[in-house]
């Protein structure tokens, strides 16, 4: 009984995760309508700053080895950092509905890091999984329409991508952390880097800053500080720290789900034929790396 509550609690936490994240993209895209985009990410991350700092107390006893620096430098340069400049393009280019269908390619890319850093196994069955999922990706894109919520989808997605390759190597670092160090600790050392990192980019005289603060988009900042930054990163590091990379990444899956029900809720989004077939392809190699439809043939069913 103690085992299944220990299993449970990691999924609960990777399907909430996933939501807070799905819901990300939409609260990205009502903040960017009036702020730039460097704006948000930087309020973003002072937020989620600011309220890990009632909690430093609890970090004052964890001791960081040396040998780890670099792995910690590298999770906060791939994500908050880089990770959110290339989804702030892409959102500024893309509809949150097809930026979510390119997450689908995380468990992908994490396998295939996986094998090719860490030696593990990597299947024909996993390649072919791959480039349909890529093929789909690339489909996708190309099937994309211009419209107000995706003024340039190709461009988009492919930043999109890019911060898919971004969540690869956080992925891969935040699971060796997670043996050390707690969630909690790492998803605030996310948020500290963060603001320090984008802070003085607001200095920057391209990137203007608003004349007034505005209810909507300064309320999405908060949210996205409070409840996706600080909540959705500490159970996807939680559930981490109980379960393989591999299987927690599958769970990224549900996040194109999550959000095309919230796109069409807030700004009507839809697909077209086209794209919702290579939606389908996209799942369809990411199911077959995952060995997902095999394992449903040989029991009989798809269900």
């Amino acid at each position: 009984m103690k085992d299944s509550a220990s299993q449970l609690i990691p999924i609960l936490c990777l399907v909430l995760a996933m939501f807070l994240w799905a819901s990300s993209f939409i609260a990205l895209k009502i903040a960017f309508v009036d702020y730039h985009p460097m704006v948000v990410i930087f309020g973003r991350m002072l937020v989620a700053s600011l309220a890990f700092l009632l909690l430093l107390p609890r970090f004052r006893n964890i001791r960081i080895r040396r040998q780890d620096w670099k792995l910690l430098a590298l999770m906060a340069l791939s994500e908050p950092c880089l990770y959110f400049i290339f989804e702030a393009l892409a959102l500024k280019n893309t509809s949150a509905s097809q930026a979510s269908v390119i997450t689908t390619m995380l468990p992908l890319l994490v396998a295939v890091s996986s094998a090719l850093l860490l030696a593990e196994h990597f299947s024909r069955k996993n390649l072919i999984g791959l480039l349909l999922a890529m093929a789909g990706g690339i489909g996708l894109s190309l099937g994309g329409t211009i419209s107000e919520q995706a003024p340039a989808p190709l461009l988009g997605n492919f930043y999109e991508f890019l911060a898919m390759v971004c969540a690869t190597v956080y992925t891969i670092a935040i699971k060796q952390l997670t043996s050390r160090y707690s969630p909690l600790f790492l998803t605030a050392t996310q948020a500290w880097v963060g603001a320090l990192f984008f802070g003085p980019l607001l200095l920057l005289p391209q990137i203007p800053l608003p004349d007034a603060i505005l209810f909507l988009p300064t309320a999405a900042i908060i949210y996205l500080g409070l409840v996706v930054t600080i909540v959705a990163y500490g159970c996807y590091n939680f559930a981490l720290s109980r379960m393989d990379a591999g299987k927690a990444s599958i769970f990224i899956n549900l996040i194109p789900l999550f959000t095309m029900l919230l796109g069409w809720l807030a700004f009507r989004e839809s697909f077209t034929l086209y794209q919702y077939l290579a939606g389908l392809l996209i799942f369809f190699g990411v199911g077959l790396s995952q060995g997902f439809w095999i394992r449903r043939f040989k029991h009989g069913t798809l269900a």
